[in-house]
């Protein structure tokens, strides 16, 4: 089952650590699906954003519990993906003021 490259990406994340990371080493931080292997991931950001991309790295998230009370419930686990640019490429992404 192939899925397209919008479904892979959820979206960017842009934290204090991801943008610097952006300016300094050239990298981008996407939420990405749980099940999404690196080169679903590298196919993805290629298509999606016309940029060629030099390396992926991931890591997975477990879920945090929380409360509400007396009952419980728990968060979905996620998945982080951080690509890395090809020298002399740049995705542009909208920030917030």
């Amino acid at each position: 089952m192939t899925r397209s490259a919008r479904e892979i990406l959820i979206r960017p994340l842009m934290t204090e650590k991801s943008m610097r990371q952006k300016e300094e080493q050239n990298t981008v931080a996407f939420r990405v699906r749980p099940d999404a292997n690196k080169v679903e991931i590298r196919v993805a950001v290629e298509t999606v954003f016309n940029v060629k991309v030099s390396s992926v790295r991931t890591a997975s998230f477990e879920g945090k519990l929380k409360r509400m009370g007396r009952s419980e419930g728990r968060r979905a686990d996620w998945k982080k993906a951080i690509v890395t640019l090809a020298p002399g490429h740049k995705i542009e992404l909208v920030e917030g003021a």
